[in-house]
């Protein structure tokens, strides 16, 4: 044998080396752990740049100041991080207690933005309740009371054995879910709802519903969805903007149009970090519903990879917990949630790049906005509670060494041994 077919045997080796030894950092037991924490923190930071990036010329025409957002997105970071810290560390039995109160104070919250003097409209749509300097949007922690509501309703029938027949895998999760729907609906608030309905097919799909049910709920769904659809002007516009997407671009085509054209200008690496020029009264909502194309056009290509990717390893996660768990509640949970961050963030990018109508739902953990971030990251939390029951979880944890810098290098195996 030549030295050459030598020295090419031992790279197709170590190549595949390498590559058992990145499957084999997949089936370590804190993999779900690590994966939930870095790709919060580093869309949180991410996310935290392009906010101030994003609004640094509107704030300083509106307010003088070009860290108006920053400061307020860092002071939703500050708050919300401990709610994380602090759900990581809870008992499951306390997200399931916390599931009904959560619930009910959603419903409520929502019940006061219909009403007169408390509701603020915006682009068309209801959300928020005036609170002196800050507005809250009720429909956010309506998601994360959603999910461990239905969660915990349907471990409870599970284990009683009531999910053999359509009404109690039905009843009182459809009406419930249909209540938050409406109240969302009466609103305006179309982004949301599909939202809601989203976490609410997940957990019929989890929980195991016949297909012939599941489909015949999702057709449901989608009439809804279409009735909504129809009976509200700009919805319609939006629809038909999305349809002929060349034309009226001045009109209700200009956000959409405003988006591409920052992509396109991105190009493979992007004009760098605050010099993208849609930030210029050109595109609206840019440090809101359009950060993704504020990434794209100062990060490129190479940028709006490395979200999805952030994304996509976050799904990876959280249905690995699902799936690895064995408690019927942290499994829907689980799955609840991901389905709810990984769906909007499919919807908010789909809207930006043009394959999806707009619909002004924001990025998870990216856009600005505390309503939407401080529910996420008591979600996030949730999922790293539920990442630490994964088998053999616990005794990796307590195995860990005494500080960060070497219980990374011990997961990646890279520590002395």
């Amino acid at each position: 044998m030549s030295a050459t077919s030598v020295e090419e045997d031992e790279g197709r080796g170590g190549a595949r080396q390498q590559v058992a030894a990145a499957v084999g950092l997949l089936d370590r037991p804190l993999t779900s752990y690590y994966l939930v924490l870095g790709c919060s923190v580093m869309l949180l930071a991410l996310g935290l740049t392009m906010v101030l990036s994003a609004s640094s010329v509107t704030q300083l025409q509106r307010t003088g100041s070009a860290y108006t957002l920053f400061q307020k997105q860092a002071m939703w970071i500050a708050i919300g991080l401990p709610g994380m810290w602090l759900g990581a560390r809870m008992p499951v039995k306390a997200f399931r207690t916390l599931a009904y109160p959560l619930l009910l104070l959603s419903i409520v919250a929502l019940v006061m933005v219909l009403v007169p003097g408390l509701g603020h409209s915006a682009g068309g749509a209801t959300r928020w309740i005036n609170l002196g300097p800050f507005q809250i949007q009720p429909s956010e922690p309506a998601k994360l009371g959603l999910v461990l509501w239905g969660a915990d309703m349907l471990a409870r029938k599970e284990r009683l054995g009531q999910l053999t027949e359509w009404r109690p895998l039905l009843v009182p999760l459809m009406p419930g879910a249909g209540l938050l729907v409406l109240l969302v609906m009466l609103g305006n608030d179309l982004g949301t709802t599909l939202v809601l309905l989203t976490i609410f097919l997940a957990l019929l799909w989890v929980v195991g519903a016949p297909a012939r049910l599941f489909i015949g709920i999702l057709g449901l769904v989608c009439l809804v969805v279409s009735i909504l659809i129809v009976v509200e002007p700009y919805r319609m516009d939006r629809l038909t903007g999305f349809l002929d997407p060349s034309g009226n671009e001045l009109g209700k085509n200009y956000q959409g149009t405003q988006g591409l054209y920052a992509i396109a200008t991105g190009g493979w690496v992007g004009t760098g970090l605050g010099e993208g020029r849609a930030k210029w009264d050109f595109l609206p909502h840019a440090e809101t519903d359009f950060i993704f194309a504020i990434v794209g056009e100062e990060f490129g290509l190479v940028g709006t990879l490395v979200v999805l990717s952030l994304f996509g390893l976050l799904a990876y996660a959280g249905l690995r917990i699902a799936r690895r768990v064995k408690d019927p509640f942290t499994r829907l949970a689980a799955a609840g949630t991901t389905a709810w961050l990984v769906v909007q963030a499919v919807v908010n990018i789909g809207a930006v790049i043009g394959v999806f109508p707009i619909t002004g739902i924001p990025l998870p953990l990216v856009s600005y906005g505390g309503s939407a971030l401080i529910p996420t990251l008591l979600a996030l939390g949730m999922l790293l509670a539920f990442a630490k029951r994964e088998p053999g979880a616990r005794q990796a944890l307590a195995a860990r060494g005494p500080g960060p810098v070497p219980r990374a290098l011990s997961w990646l195996g890279l520590a002395r041994r």
